[in-house]
């Protein structure tokens, strides 16, 4: 008994393994990437519905929205393939350097031209490098440590902060760029800067590929560079198909149901950059002492939200967890999650009772309140959602 003491105080005592800097190097690779991908998102939808004159393509509000759609619902199926690809005869390293590049080419493209030829080129280029960027890199960083290395949730916890930081920079200074500091009048009309706001989310690209490639070898040492699925042969030269396990039968199941539920929430969510951003731009009163607030600036709630929050949401699921009842279950907190996601445009509602929905007659604007709170709420039901809707 004396002998388990002393090992168990001799284990306290040793100091904690300090997390490998491959982790912050994925940090800042995977914060650039998240800038250029929000700084994008916050002025696409604008850029779309202002006049040519006015530095835009002049799409119509219903064409612009439905091609946003279209284009974040491509960017949510594309990793599909661009995993399998990565799996099977790329490795991840090389697929991480295709998409940044690619999504830099994409931005690029948007920048240089501002045409509708230009636009789609460039949103095709930004949905494949998604394709292959987004699934590798957070399985990379997993890849950093050994399955039972209780570090790892803390890594995933540090590797989301910087999802946030880039989310959060990126439409603030995108934004300043697009409408304010490129911003012209000539003989009263508006001249935007979107093709701006472009080239800074392709600078953030740029900005993470080259750290990631210049240090990826001495920090990720041979981690992510060789196809880690690809189909075994036996002895006869045949693929060997392995059968599915009970379990992971049963956890494909769970994907496959969860699935089916959180696609109307991130359907409801995903309208921040359009149909809100539409909302914001047209119909709330952005005027702080004399100075018009950036439309783009608000889709930086959501990640400021997110970092205020998400610590004190954690400090009360283990709290809960600690009680006689116990955490609360999954199906519970994805509900709580779709009702705040419906709370929150019921809140958006009653700013649009009070200002209408029509452009050409709108007598008042709402209060800047109503979508600040609508983003809190949608924020709230997220992390509800979210990190319970991905089983490990």
């Amino acid at each position: 008994m004396g002998a388990a003491v002393e090992i168990q105080q001799a284990e306290n005592q040793q100091p904690k393994k300090k997390h490998p800097p491959g982790l912050y190097l994925l940090f800042f690779t995977e914060m650039w990437e998240r800038f250029s991908y929000y700084g994008m998102r916050a002025i696409l939808v604008l850029y779309l519905t202002a006049e040519l004159v006015s530095g835009g393509l002049g799409f119509s509000k219903s064409s612009a929205m439905a091609l946003y759609g279209f284009f974040t619902g491509a960017v949510y199926f594309t990793p599909l393939v661009g995993g399998y690809l990565s799996d099977r005869f790329l490795g991840r390293r090389l697929a991480i350097t295709i998409g940044g590049i690619t999504m830099a080419l994409g931005n690029f493209a948007l920048f240089a031209n501002q045409s509708r030829g230009a636009l789609y080129l460039g949103l095709l280029l930004l949905i494949i490098g998604n394709g292959f960027f987004k699934p590798n890199i957070s399985t990379l960083l997993g890849e950093l440590y050994d399955k039972e290395d209780k570090r790892k949730d803390a890594a995933f916890t540090i590797f989301y902060m910087g999802i946030n930081i880039g989310a959060f920079f990126s439409p603030l200074i995108v934004g300043f760029l697009a409408e304010t500091y490129f911003k012209t009048t000539l003989n009263g009309v508006v001249h935007y800067g979107f093709k701006y706001g472009f080239l800074a989310s392709c600078i953030g690209m740029i900005a993470g590929q080259i750290l990631f490639n210049l240090l990826g070898n001495k920090y990720l040492g041979d981690i992510g560079k060789k196809a880690v699925g690809k189909p075994v042969k036996t002895t006869s030269g045949k693929v060997e198909n392995t059968p599915l396990t009970k379990k992971e039968k049963q956890r494909t199941a769970v994907i496959v149901i969860i699935t089916c539920f959180v696609v109307f929430f991130w359907a409801g969510f995903e309208q921040a950059g359009s149909s809100l951003t539409m909302y914001t731009d047209k119909f709330i009163d952005r005027q702080v002492f004399g100075w018009t607030v950036p439309t783009s600036w608000f889709q930086s709630l959501n990640p400021l939200f997110i970092v205020l929050l998400a610590p004190l949401l954690s400090a009360l699921w283990v709290k809960l967890s600690n009680t006689k009842k116990g955490d609360l279950k999954i199906p519970t907190k994805m509900a709580f999650g779709m009702i705040m996601l419906g709370v929150g445009y019921m809140v958006l509602l009653m700013g649009v009772l009070k200002t209408g929905s029509d452009e050409q007659h709108l007598a008042v604007k709402a209060n800047m309140l109503f979508i600040i709170f609508t983003y809190l709420l949608h924020t709230l039901g997220e992390l509800f959602l979210s990190p319970v809707a991905c089983p490990s």
